[in-house]
C-alpha cells in the first residue's frame, strides 16, 4: 500500500511538474516582410526565445496595426505592431472601430516614432500635397495604421487622389514601373524606410512636405497624430521637411498574461544591442521614456509591473490599474 502511495505521489508530482518545462507558445504579428519592421519583430522574438524563460515566440506577416488588432480580439495572434494613433482609436471605440473599444487592451511598449513620409517619383512632376489630385497614389499598406492616417489626414487637409490599394511589395514595384506615382510610406526613425531606399537605387524620388498652413491645420484637427520636422539628411539628398507622425509599438489584448508580458517586456528592455542592429533608429534608445513619450493607451498590466519595479513613474491615463 505504501508502495502503491509513494508511485502516485511520485506521478502526481510528475505530471504537476510538466507545465514549468513546457514552452508558452505565442504569436507576435508584424508587418509586410518586405518592411524594416518586420525584421524588428524578427529580433524581438530573438531576445524572448534567447530568455530562456518558459516562451517560445513566432513571428507572423501582416497587414499592419488594423490587421493586427482584429487578430488580438479574435485571439489569433498574441501581441503585435500597433501605431499610437491607431492603438487609441481602438481603445476608445472610435473611428473604425465604430463605438466597439477593444476591453483589455495594453500597449507593452515603443520602440520608435514613424514619421508618415510621401514618397513620390522625381519624374512625375509634382511638387505639392495638392498636386496629387487626380494621380493614382497608394495612401499605405492596406489595412495598415499609414492607410487610415492618410486617408483620415487628406480628408482634414481637403486634398484628394486616386488611391491604389495593395501590399508594400505590390506598390513598391508599380511605382518603380511609372504605374503609380508614389505612396506614403513609415520612416525608420528620422530615415527613410527600406522599401523607398530600395525604389530610390534607380528611380529617383522626391518627400512633399507639408506647408505651414497644413501644419497648423492638423494640429488643431487630429489631435491624435503628431506634426514633426524632419531634418535633411532622411536619405541622400533629401532636404528638410514636415509630414505627420505617430509612435509604433507593440499591443496586447487581456488574454495574454501579466506573467508573459512581464518577461517579454523584460527581455526587451534589458536588451542594448540585438533590437538596434535590426533598426538603426532603435539604437541607443531608452525605450522606456519613448513608451511614456508616446503612448496614448494604458500599459498591459505585465508591462506596468516591469516599469513601476524599474522607478517610472506611469501617470494616470497610462496607468491599468486606474
Amino acid at each position: 500500500m505504501k508502495i502503491a502511495k509513494f508511485a502516485l505521489a511520485s506521478a502526481l508530482a510528475f505530471g504537476l511538474s510538466l507545465p514549468a518545462f513546457a514552452q508558452e507558445k505565442l504569436l507576435i504579428g508584424s508587418t509586410s516582410a518586405s518592411s524594416s519592421h518586420y525584421g524588428y519583430f524578427v529580433s524581438v522574438a530573438k531576445l524572448v526565445n534567447d530568455a530562456d524563460n518558459g516562451i517560445e515566440a513566432s513571428v507572423v506577416e501582416t497587414g499592419a496595426t488594423m490587421d493586427n488588432l482584429r487578430r488580438i480580439e479574435r485571439n489569433q495572434i498574441d501581441l503585435g505592431l500597433v501605431t499610437t494613433n491607431v492603438a487609441q482609436h481602438a481603445h476608445a471605440g472610435a473611428k473604425g472601430f465604430d463605438g466597439k473599444p477593444m476591453a483589455g487592451l495594453g500597449l507593452l511598449w515603443v520602440y520608435t516614432g514613424a514619421p508618415q513620409n510621401v514618397i513620390v517619383r522625381d519624374d512625375a512632376g509634382i511638387n505639392s500635397l495638392a498636386d496629387l489630385s487626380g494621380q493614382r497614389f497608394n495612401p499605405g499598406i492596406k489595412g495598415s495604421a499609414t492607410e487610415s492616417t492618410t486617408e483620415a489626414v487628406f480628408e482634414a487637409l481637403d486634398l484628394t487622389s486616386d488611391y491604389v490599394r495593395g501590399s508594400t511589395t505590390d506598390v513598391v514595384d508599380m511605382i518603380k514601373d511609372n504605374r503609380v506615382t508614389g505612396y506614403v510610406k513609415s520612416g525608420a526613425g528620422l530615415k527613410l524606410d527600406s522599401s523607398t531606399l530600395d525604389i530610390a537605387t534607380f528611380t529617383p524620388i522626391k518627400v512633399l512636405s507639408l506647408t505651414d498652413a497644413q501644419k497648423q491645420t492638423l494640429i488643431e484637427k487630429m489631435p491624435d497624430v503628431s506634426v514633426v520636422d524632419i531634418p535633411e539628411g532622411a536619405s541622400d539628398g533629401i532636404p528638410a521637411y514636415s509630414t505627420w507622425s505617430f509612435g509604433v509599438g507593440v499591443g496586447a489584448g487581456a488574454s495574454l498574461s501579466e506573467d508573459a508580458a512581464y518577461k517579454i517586456v523584460e527581455a526587451v528592455m534589458a536588451d542594448t544591442e540585438v533590437q538596434g542592429a535590426a533598426m538603426a533608429s532603435v539604437k541607443g534608445v531608452n525605450l522606456a521614456e519613448l513608451t511614456l513619450q508616446y503612448a496614448t493607451i494604458p500599459l498591459h498590466p505585465g508591462a506596468a509591473k516591469w516599469f513601476r519595479e524599474n522607478g517610472y513613474d506611469i501617470p494616470a491615463n497610462l496607468d491599468p490599474s486606474k
